[in-house]
């Protein structure tokens, strides 16, 4: 099965994409952890990345897009995956399925979540992340700290906000996911995958309850 997750900064992809993975069985992959692999180990990839992401800026289709097929052979994914952050724009989304065509496969279900913008920002400057690369459990301050602070529930590791997860850089995100990410949600609806979810404290219904909704959908 291939799931894809759409919403801008902060609507909690990760958070969904996360407990899908446990209750579906299918791998999680996320662009952005990808990215930051290859900025921590200073390839030139991660170089070429760092100079848009540091800025609020997506990373160019070729050099996103190149990334994903790779990572589609890996053998953890042969059965599904769940793609967070993959695809930005229609120019991607085409490449996908062009992809996934030629290996008989196809976008099974596209999740789209909202979120107000001032929940947004406020969720983002809070959020920490487990520096552990294979637990990568997200936390927030406000609405799900973790049980000693600094430190991740799951593995004990150290959690780290990350460098672009400033009100500034996210402002810029949200801006450029609506010029270059939204049309997505109109070319999945075409396609009839499409499931939209709002996720807000206002009406009560967080990342965790959207991912329980879906995953009862799919068993």
């Amino acid at each position: 099965m291939i799931i894809i997750m759409l919403g801008a900064p902060g609507t909690g992809k990760g958070t969904v994409a996360g407990i899908l993975q446990e209750k579906l069985g299918i791998k999680q992959v996320s662009t952005g952890d990808i990215f930051r692999k290859n900025i921590q180990e200073g390839t030139k990839l991660g170089k070429i990345a760092d100079s848009y992401i540091s800025k609020g800026n997506l990373v160019p289709d070729d050099i996103t897009i190149g990334i994903v097929e790779n990572r589609l052979k890996d053998d953890d994914v042969k059965d599904g995956i769940i793609l967070d952050g993959f695809p930005r724009t229609v120019v991607q989304a085409e490449a996908l399925d062009k992809i996934l065509k030629e290996s008989g496969k196809k976008v099974d279900l596209v999740v789209n979540l909202t979120t107000p913008e001032e929940e947004i920002i406020e969720r983002i400057v809070n959020r920490r992340v487990c520096s552990n690369s294979e637990c990568k459990t997200i936390y927030n301050l406000q609405l799900n700290p973790p049980k000693v602070e600094g430190i991740c529930d799951k593995c004990g590791s150290p959690l780290v906000q990350r460098k672009d997860d400033n009100e500034e850089t996210v402002k810029s995100r949200i801006d450029n996911y609506m010029k270059q990410t939204s049309p997505l949600v109109e070319y999945y609806n075409k396609q009839g995958n499409l499931y939209n979810a709002v996720v807000s404290k206002s009406i009560n219904k967080m990342g965790k309850d959207v991912a329980e909704d879906i995953a009862k959908m799919l068993k």
